[in-house]
């Protein structure tokens, strides 16, 4: 005989019938929890809320001094309605109302007005800041605020400076082609990037065609 001795372990205890969690604490839980989280996101919102405002304001002071190619002086039209004024309507945030940039040169002579404008692109919005003169539909510039285009292609119509440099003196509207082409009103497009490029030819017509006829009417009613 063995003198070897075996030890078994004891028996794992029954769990006792309804000591399981209660459902309420579960939910009670994840309730606590996803109003922490929630909690925790509005605040990393309203901390960072200042530096996104102050960042998005200097890209489009930035867009509007290179479309009107630093004017001497700056003013600020509000879109009311559709009219333009000098005075924003009253109780709405300054960010949230639709503005016309216009710049004079250091004669009070007006060089050109800059407008915002965006329409889908190829994969996304494209958003430009566009300067033009109103009284003959000429450009002056485009910026772009905001793309997400296909990198090495898209992405061409912010990062190609030879396709922007086409743009000033252009007389919208416009048209797009895919050779170069001495017309006042055309465009040569990106190769491997026609969509993107025609999307910003379309941008800029949609944008001097609406901007037009509210301009023309405020300098119709501007005090002579």
């Amino acid at each position: 005989m063995s003198d070897h001795a075996h030890t078994h372990a004891a028996p794992a205890p029954a769990v006792a019938p309804g000591s399981s969690t209660p459902a309420w604490r579960l939910v009670a839980t994840l309730a606590l929890g996803g109003a922490a989280a929630g909690a925790l996101v509005a605040y990393v919102y309203q901390a960072t809320l200042p530096s996104i405002q102050q960042f998005a304001d200097a890209r489009i002071a930035g867009a509007v001094n290179e479309v009107l190619a630093a004017p001497a002086r700056l003013d600020t039209l509000y879109l009311v309605g559709d009219k333009l004024s000098r005075t924003p309507p009253p109780g709405v945030e300054l960010r949230e109302v639709t503005k016309a940039f216009v710049g004079y040169d250091d004669q009070g002579a007006r060089t050109g007005v800059a407008v915002e404008a965006g329409e889908p692109g190829f994969a996304d919005d494209v958003r430009l800041m566009i300067g033009f003169n109103p009284a003959t539909s000429a450009l002056t510039g485009y910026a772009v605020l905001g793309q997400k285009e296909t990198p090495g292609l898209g992405d061409k119509i912010e990062k190609d400076s030879a396709f922007g440099a086409q743009f000033p003196g252009k007389t919208a509207p416009l048209r797009g082609s895919k050779a170069a082409a001495a017309d006042p009103s055309t465009v040569q497009t990106i190769t491997g990037a026609t969509i993107s490029s025609r999307a910003v030819i379309k941008i800029i017509n949609n944008a001097v065609a609406r901007w037009q006829p509210r301009l023309a009417a405020f300098d119709a009613e501007a005090p002579k």
